[in-house]
């Protein structure tokens, strides 16, 4: 059945698939609402394993949309986390074109 012109659904092409990934998305909506999380924060928050946890964060690092610190809090290793300008203006257009896109198909 093919959409009538007032229906036509919009392709998906600008969807970011960096942010798009169901874990990836999950951990940018996390640090999306605060200021910056510590890594076992976000593990217990979505349920990744830790080696689940750091491979999302590496792709997301160096898409240049998380950044990536280490600290010790009394010789214990903290990681801290917090979304970049670039990562937090990029959810925002993700989501934008995620409302494009669903606001697209036909009730």
């Amino acid at each position: 059945m093919k959409p009538d012109s007032d229906n036509t659904l919009m392709p998906p092409l600008e969807i970011d698939k960096i942010i798009h990934e169901p874990a990836r998305l999950l951990i940018i909506a996390y640090l999306y609402v605060v200021d910056g999380a510590d890594f076992l924060f976000l593990m217990n928050q979505t349920g990744l394993t830790k080696g689940n946890l750091s491979s999302h964060l590496s792709k997301l690092e160096a898409a240049g949309y998380v950044a990536v610190s280490k600290e010790f809090v009394k010789k214990i290793p903290r990681t801290l986390l917090r979304l970049t300008d670039e990562g937090r203006e990029s959810f925002r257009q993700y989501r934008e074109n995620m409302k494009q896109v669903l606001d697209s198909l036909p009730e």
